[in-house]
């Protein structure tokens, strides 16, 4: 494994995402069945997916690094495209669960 990769640090980086995903997961599960309140378990999620997206992107970038052809370059546009969408999703599902945890 050569260190000074960029293609083993964004891969490194994307799993280090995943992890963060699986651990929110994990984390809201156990808040669901200690508390049983579905917002609080929502807004974990939706926290975790926020920090993923983060990781994820960096990588992307990391990635792009190696970019050689217009065929990968436009990839590369679309899955960063497709990760700050979501990112945003999530973000506004973020607002749109505190807003509701806030009349309730």
């Amino acid at each position: 494994m050569n260190l000074f990769n960029f293609s083993v640090w964004a891969t490194i980086i994307q799993l280090l995402g995943s992890l963060a995903i699986a651990g929110y997961v994990i984390a809201a599960i156990f808040s669901l069945i200690l508390k049983c309140n579905v917002y609080q378990a929502r807004l974990i999620v939706a926290e975790g997916m926020l920090t993923s997206l983060s990781f994820m992107v960096a990588a992307t970038l990391l990635k792009a690094i190696n970019l050689q052809t217009w065929g990968q370059i436009l990839i590369f546009s679309a899955i960063l495209s497709l990760r700050i969408f979501l990112k945003k999703l999530f973000a506004w599902e973020k607002i749109q669960i505190l807003t509701i945890k806030s009349h309730v």
